[in-house]
């Protein structure tokens, strides 16, 4: 079982940044991807951002460039720092951890991100 930790949600303006950050606590295995979901009113969830143990990441082609994804193996966190953030870009942003092998997969409880014009 792990349980994932969120925060660094909130309200900034367009253009603004803000960091989110996932810790996952129990027991965590390797290897793994964690990553970040976002889900908008009306929307279906999608995958923003991941990041393997190994490190290798994948974005959803409307953050390229605009986020960044990063983890630490050691701590077993995984960050999302979102730069030039726009209206739509607001949704509830959940962390997300998939073990590769066994693909048992856990939510964080979400966090909100809203951006205002």
């Amino acid at each position: 079982q792990v349980q994932l930790v969120e925060s660094g949600g909130g309200l900034v303006q367009a253009g603004g940044s803000l960091r989110l950050s996932c810790a996952a606590s129990g027991r965590p295995f390797s290897p793994n991807v964690m990553g970040w979901y976002r889900q908008a009113p009306g929307k279906q969830r999608e995958l923003v951002a991941g990041v393997t143990t190994g490190g290798s990441t994948s974005y959803a082609d409307s953050v390229k460039d605009r986020f960044t994804i990063s983890r630490d193996n050691v701590k077993n966190t995984v960050n999302l720092q979102m730069d030039s953030l726009k209206p739509e870009d607001t949704a509830v942003y959940y962390c997300n951890y998939k073990m590769t092998r066994s693909g048992e997969n856990y939510w964080g409880q979400g966090t909100q991100v809203s951006v205002s014009k």
